[in-house]
């Protein structure tokens, strides 16, 4: 029987993901152990994985970190960057490579299997690799390998070809990789030496572009392509999403094809503030023929006004399976799976994500032809009807958001994972009882 151990920050759009991986490999007979924090110890559970906790100093609440770091509310741009970086990410790597050393050092693991920000694994592939199982970075997110032809990860650049284009990646790699992260970097490179005698050996954000594999889940047509990109990545395409258990709501039968349907959603996280993408759509499209459906997230339906405009219909949660096979179009801040799943479904997009790896979600869907990237984590209503006007009426972005839906289609998915998993074989015994060097 094959062992993983799965290592994952206390984020609801990394942990999500990875239970769908857990549940997969333990449906293949896998043992598979998952590290991540104890508010996720049922979902865990339910994968049929082996709950390991994270320890407190690693238990950061990425999903409301404002309440953790009350000095955090108010930053932006470079310095809310670093900030995040730095508490977020980079200061919990030591406590999570602790709790990554005792699990291996209890038992057997054939691999490691990790999303990128998780520092402890970052840390554990700098050991040889006699001394370790092979590290398998998955990208739940767009892909942030460096590359000569692409902007540095995190700016919502898209790329730009020639020899232009490459001096413009470099200088910009060169002012985000010194001044914007710097100081992080340096932090970053202390603590590896602290924990396993050597510096990260690179740029932080690039690190899993040296663990033994990435599988990205995506298809190589909706990421930007590199022509020095590592042999080591490798294309699943999405993670497969299963049938939804949600109940219709008693409007479902107005969804008959006779008007068009605009979907429209801040996902399950970012969705304090329905002011943001929501209620300028709602504004927006109030005089308009479509129908305007509402996800809150699970947000109750108080949140929004009383008053909503005839044309909209709405639920706290939507069956996405069901849902996404009769909409036009998609409003979204950008969530990469979301996004995934409509393109899936051949459905263009109107995308308005600044945040986090939203801002290089939305940048992928300008840039593929299948939306619209507003720009903006508060577009106005104007904006929100003038791109949903523009993408059901010009019918390229649906023509490439079905191109995609067929490449999605053709992708290998979780089998993919199971080839690469295949591919790297892992020494027994792995060493972990202390630094290396020691």
């Amino acid at each position: 029987m094959s062992r993983f151990l799965i290592t994952c920050t206390p984020a609801h759009g990394h942990v999500m993901p990875l239970l769908q991986i857990a549940r997969h490999l333990v449906a293949r007979g896998g043992e598979v152990s998952f590290l991540t924090s104890p508010r996720w110890a049922d979902r865990v559970r339910e994968t049929g994985a082996r709950f390991v906790p994270l320890p407190a100093e690693a238990d950061v609440d990425l999903d409301e970190p404002d309440r953790a770091f009350p000095e955090r509310s108010g930053l932006t741009g470079p310095a809310a960057i670093r900030f995040d970086m730095t508490n977020l990410f980079v200061r919990p790597g030591a406590a999570q490579f602790a709790a990554l050393r005792a699990e291996l050092a209890a038992r057997h693991v054939d691999a490691v299997l990790t999303e990128p920000l998780f520092l402890g694994a970052a840390l554990l592939n700098r050991l040889p690799r006699s001394e370790r199982p092979p590290v398998i970075a998955l990208g739940i997110f767009p892909l942030g390998v460096k590359s000569r032809d692409t902007a540095p990860f995190g700016l919502g650049v898209p790329p730009k070809a020639g020899a232009v284009g490459r001096l413009r990646n470099r200088v910009l790699s060169l002012v985000a990789e010194r001044a914007i992260f710097g100081a992080v970097q340096r932090e970053a490179d202390e603590i590896s030496r602290r924990e396993v005698g050597v510096p990260l050996g690179g740029f932080l954000l690039d690190w899993p572009s040296r663990a033994d594999a990435v599988v990205q889940f995506t298809v190589p047509a909706f990421e930007y392509p590199r022509s020095d990109l590592p042999s080591t990545v490798h294309f699943a395409g999405p993670i497969p999403v299963p049938a939804s258990a949600v109940a219709l709501p008693e409007w479902w039968s107005d969804l008959d094809g006779r008007r068009p349907v605009v979907h429209v959603t801040q996902g399950t996280v970012a969705n304090a503030d329905f002011g943001q993408l929501v209620l300028p759509t709602i504004e927006g499209l109030a005089a308009s023929d479509p129908l305007v459906v509402v996800s809150t997230g699970g947000r109750p339906r108080s949140a929004l006004p009383a008053d909503l405009p005839a044309n909209v219909r709405v639920a706290e949660y939507l069956p996405y399976d069901r849902l996404l096979p009769l909409v036009d179009v998609l409003v979204t801040n950008g969530g990469y799976g979301g996004v995934q799943q409509a393109l899936a479904h051949g459905v263009p997009l109107v995308v308005a994500g600044q945040t986090e790896d939203k801002v290089e979600v939305s940048a992928r869907v300008g840039w593929s032809g299948a939306g619209i990237n507003l720009k903006s984590q508060r577009p106005s209503p104007a904006q929100v009807a003038a791109a949903v006007d523009r993408v059901m009426t010009d019918a390229s972005y649906r023509a490439r958001a079905e191109a995609l839906a067929t490449a999605f289609a053709a992708a290998d998915g979780l089998a993919g994972l199971d080839a690469v998993i295949s591919s790297l074989a892992a020494p027994a015994p792995v060493k972990t009882s202390g630094a290396h060097g020691e």
